[in-house]
């Protein structure tokens, strides 16, 4: 049985380089200006997101202090065993 052959593999044209991008046509110092900026957001960001976290942690805490020094809520939610404090 013969081989069979395989077609020739002929060379690819170089292509062509890549057209220009927006952070090619922008100098340096207006690039880390830009960067500068966007890090300063994210940082803002992060900011309100651990202060909104903060005032929820600290009203749920309010809450549970509020709740600790209501006799009727303090009554409901405690064991009726009593037997087992003697």
């Amino acid at each position: 049985m013969a081989k069979k052959k395989k077609p020739a593999h002929t060379p690819r044209p170089a292509a062509p380089e890549a057209p220009a991008t927006l952070k090619d046509l922008l100098s340096s110092d207006v690039l880390e200006k830009l960067k500068a900026q966007g890090d300063a957001l994210k940082a803002e960001e992060n900011d309100k997101k651990e202060a909104a976290r903060k005032a929820v942690e600290d009203q749920r805490k309010a809450e549970q202090k509020r709740l600790e020094n209501d006799f009727a809520h303090l009554l409901e939610n405690s064991s009726q065993d009593w037997h087992k404090f003697k």
